[in-house]
């Protein structure tokens, strides 16, 4: 009997020892993987290590416990057993999740869920503006609902003959670019692909054209995988979904990847092979080889992802390019939504792996908007949010995307559209994102914000960096795109707190101001706090003219002119600025007789020249008038002239030497900046100094004097001649 407890405690003790080494291992392994940071401690593993520590290394406690006490005799008294039993139980709680759950923080992380989000509109206040559509909620997040609301703000997704502004005729090839790199919730929702589709066909014309499902997956990836897509029944791939309409639609599916390492060029170029075109050269801001697919279809249609469609002898402009990303955190750059969804445009694989242009490694400098400028803009961007990755690392570091498993992802049932990628991106992520971030637990969510340029949570660059040196490389394109809220009109579906709109548009004009401009050409610059269906201007009481936003009210002629802005918000409410009097003055002031005292022919040394002169202006009236004088030693001196009286203008320039010759001009300036000077009249105006006695004097006098000399000399020679007649 002692040799069988004797084994059997050995054993026990073997028992003992591997437990608590593997509770230890456990415990080092949530010691070191925290490290400084206890918002790790929500994670998976740590979660997991730290149950295995607990109930492993309790365990050995408990048995050694049992063990020793069972040595002794103790043991089997009442407060023996009593005081076992205690342990035990204590153990068993500290090991349970439910302990460890209470110590942590009351904000516990838990993405898999399903939440509402408050999404509120906006109107524009300033121009130009990108326009988003959001539908929101499970009743309301479907295509068809998203296209109905474009429409009601004046954007058609089909073009017809009576629409010739809508988006997709009935001729078009579409392409759709979705994300099919990632299983589970990191690739495009297959259930909105459907709606897409479906909505494509049902082209109120007659779909007769094609539509392709493409992405370029990297290295892995595919059209199927198998129980494990995106969507309500996660059996249903996106090949199944294109499976259901062709026939009778020629709809199909391509995988770039496979072509990504083929450098090919253009059809034009005469190459009908299929790959991927290069530029030669990287660009001089990004440092990215712009590179894109060029194909051919299962129905034989030749597509240049840049130039279109090509026919045989030149491109047809029938390519439109439909963007279709899932939005989701990215440990690498932030956020993937519209902008990072072109990465599976260009040719490269995961990280340079196979292929032949460099996206991975220049999305931080804005690479993606150079892509997207090469290539030209998607027709229009739809972002699926049914399920997002709203994990922000740090905090969600080991749930963050772009790999996104089922229970990592947050359904929010949101969909969200533009035409400006930017724009969307923009508001998808602070408004999206960081809302249902903040929903499920975390409190650091910085790494989503597009306002953040902080490298907080990603390995490569902030997003907030990186969307706005994309949008600079867009905007160099001449596209209008746009970082700023105040240019964002933002249209939610369904939205119950907002009321009826009886409210007209408040107009605030900024230009012109209540002044006077020396230009005939003044402009026309104002804002307007809501979206608006028509704009307008009266001037001088005039007829309206209708104009689109700021202009310039060009060829003014010269006097008083007012304006008035009117706008015309999307429900019919009409609003008026208010009445803004400027004036237009472009004509100088008139110079007029130009007078000095003394004259010109009569300025001795020790005389000061008054000079007065006539200056008038009709319109903004005289602001100054300067008399610039020179005595001929390349100085020109400056006098400010005085106003008499009236419009007579008065200034001295002091005596000079003899024999000095001055030369004077008058500037005058009106109180619009208009100048004038005589000079530009064709006048200078100039005087001599003279001596004391004329010229014209001195030789008279000579005269004089001479005759006066000679009379003196002849009268004692009179005297003599009587005298010797006397004698």
């Amino acid at each position: 009997m002692r040799s069988c407890h004797r084994k059997l405690a050995n054993k026990n003790k073997f028992k003992n020892k591997n437990l608590f080494f593997f509770g230890v291992v456990s415990l080092l392994w949530f010691v070191f993987r925290t490290g400084t940071k206890p918002s790790r401690i929500v994670y998976p593993c740590q979660r997991a290590a730290l149950a295995n520590s607990s109930i492993l290394v309790n365990a050995f406690v408990s048995l050694s416990l049992t063990a020793a006490l069972t040595k002794t005799r103790k043991f089997f008294s009442k407060r023996g057993k009593a005081l076992a039993i205690l342990v035990i139980m204590a153990c068993v709680v500290i090991s349970s999740e439910q302990f460890w759950g209470s110590l942590r923080s009351a904000a516990v992380v838990d993405p898999n869920q399903e939440i509402q989000l408050v999404l509120e509109p906006r109107n524009a206040t300033a121009f130009p503006a990108s326009d988003i559509y959001v539908v929101n909620g499970r009743d309301y997040a479907h295509i068809s609902e998203l296209i109905n609301l474009m429409a009601s703000h004046g954007l058609s997704f089909y073009k017809t003959s009576a629409n010739p502004d809508g988006l997709i005729a009935r001729d078009d090839v579409v392409l759709i670019k979705i994300n099919c790199q990632w299983a589970q919730r990191g690739g495009t929702n297959t259930d909105v692909l459907k709606e897409l589709i479906q909505t494509i066909v049902d082209h109120p014309e007659g779909f007769v054209g094609e539509i392709v499902v493409a992405d370029n997956g990297q290295v892995m990836g595919g059209m199927n995988f198998g129980n494990y897509n995106n969507a309500e029944d996660t059996s249903q791939s996106t090949q199944d979904v294109v499976n259901m309409f062709s026939p009778p639609y020629n709809v199909s599916t391509y995988e770039w990847r496979y072509i990504r390492t083929n450098r090919v060029y253009e059809y034009s170029e005469g190459d009908m092979t299929e790959g991927y075109v290069r530029n030669d050269t990287t660009d001089p801001e990004t440092g990215f080889y712009v590179s894109y697919p060029k194909f051919k279809t299962q129905f034989g249609t030749y597509i240049s992802f840049k130039h279109g469609i090509w026919n045989g002898t030149g491109y047809e402009k029938r390519l439109k390019v439909i963007n279709l990303p899932v939005l989701k955190s990215h440990l690498d750059y932030g956020v993937t939504a519209s902008l990072k969804n072109y990465m599976g445009v260009q040719s490269e694989g995961k990280f340079g792996d196979g292929g032949l242009s460099n996206g991975h490694f220049t999305v931080g400098n804005g690479s993606m908007g150079t892509l997207m400028v090469e290539t030209g803009l998607p027709t229009l961007n739809i972002l699926d949010a049914i399920w997002v990755n709203a994990n922000p690392s740090p905090e969600g570091e080991e749930l963050a995307g772009p790999e996104t498993n089922y229970d990592e992802a947050t359904r929010v049932n949101v969909l969200i559209t533009s035409t400006d990628p930017v724009a969307v991106d923009y508001w998808a992520a602070k408004h999206v994102l960081v809302q249902a971030a903040t929903l499920i637990g975390y409190n650091d969510t910085r790494m989503l914000d597009p306002d953040n340029t902080d490298k907080i949570g990603v390995n490569e660059e902030a997003f907030g960096v990186w969307l706005n040196l994309a949008k600079n490389e867009i905007a160099a394109g001449g596209y209008n795109v746009t970082t700023s809220e105040s240019r964002m009109n933002v249209y939610v579906y369904p939205y119950s707190e907002f009321p009826e709109d009886t409210t007209p548009p408040a107009i605030s004009l900024l230009s012109p101001e209540n002044k006077t401009y020396p230009i005939n050409d003044v402009p026309l610059t104002f804002t307007v706090n809501e979206a608006v269906s028509w704009i307008g201007y009266s001037l001088n009481g005039q007829a309206n003219i209708t104009i689109t936003g700021n202009s310039t009210l060009f060829g003014l002629p010269d006097g008083l002119r007012y304006v008035v802005v009117y706008a015309n918000d999307t429900v019919g409410n009409m609003g008026a600025s208010s009445t803004v009097y400027f004036t237009v003055d472009t004509t100088p002031p008139n110079i007029t007789s130009i007078t000095q005292i003394p004259p010109s022919s009569n300025v001795l040394p020790e005389d000061e020249v008054k000079v007065n002169a006539t200056v008038t202006d009709a319109i903004s009236r005289v602001k100054q008038v300067i008399l610039n004088y020179t005595n001929g030693n390349g100085t020109w001196i400056p006098v400010a002239m005085q106003n008499l009286q009236g419009n007579v203008w008065n200034a001295t320039i002091p005596e000079f030497p003899y024999c000095t010759t001055v030369t004077y001009t008058i500037t005058a300036e009106d109180n619009a900046g208009n100048t004038i000077t005589t000079k530009e009249m064709g006048y200078e105006y100039q005087y001599h100094v003279i001596s004391e006695f004329p010229h014209a004097l001195i030789l008279p006098l000579f005269i004089i004097t001479t005759l006066v000399v000679i009379m003196k000399r002849r009268k004692p020679s009179s005297r003599g001649k009587m005298a010797s007649n006397l004698f």
